[in-house]
């Protein structure tokens, strides 16, 4: 009877032991992904393409993309800085910021379109991209915002970022990013 019992108690435990076996492997994978991203502090710059592209930017001058852990190692800040923007006060590039929340890898664009689209990371299995897939929007929608990134490590030196841009009426814009690290 008593082996019955141990038997039954060891039944209506499984679910929860599983559970949080579960758990555990989801928050390493976010854990894991989030240090991959971290190793990436630094300046980084390259070539950058838009499909299709806009005749506003010229994708003639590279692109400089600097990435920094921040908040005693919770987060990372993502900073692109656009060739032939103004060095000044008046004129922001676009800022994302990374943060590890509980076992949820997210990122929040604060966009020059004005408003903060929130993205939940998809880590890969090979632990080197992690794509973040559009959550909810913070602020207007008036200019488009931004709607999937993904970030492909491919050594210490050289990675590469896609980003999608929703514009109005639901057109997507892609611009890839072929970044070497400067320092």
């Amino acid at each position: 009877m008593k082996r019955f019992r141990l038997w039954l108690t060891f039944a209506a435990l499984t679910p929860v032991l599983l559970a949080l076996s579960t758990h555990a492997s989801a928050q390493s994978a976010a854990q894991k992904s989030f240090d991959e991203l971290k190793s990436l502090a630094g300046t980084w710059k390259g070539p950058y393409t838009l499909d299709p592209p806009d005749k506003d930017m010229s994708s003639d001058k590279p692109l400089y993309v600097t990435l920094r852990v921040t908040s005693r190692g919770n987060a990372l800040l993502h900073e692109i800085k656009q060739p032939g923007t103004p060095d000044d006060p008046k004129h922001d590039d676009p800022v994302t910021m990374i943060y590890l929340d509980n076992d949820r890898l997210n990122l929040v664009h604060y966009c020059d379109a004005g408003n903060r689209p929130h993205m939940v990371a998809r880590p890969s299995p090979d632990g080197k991209t992690v794509e973040f897939d559009f959550a909810d929007l913070s602020g207007g929608n008036q200019y488009g915002h931004m709607y999937h990134a993904v970030f492909r490590i491919i050594d210490a030196n050289h990675h590469s970022e896609d980003w999608t841009f929703m514009m109005p009426g639901d057109k997507p814009m892609h611009a890839h990013m072929d970044l070497q690290r400067v320092n």
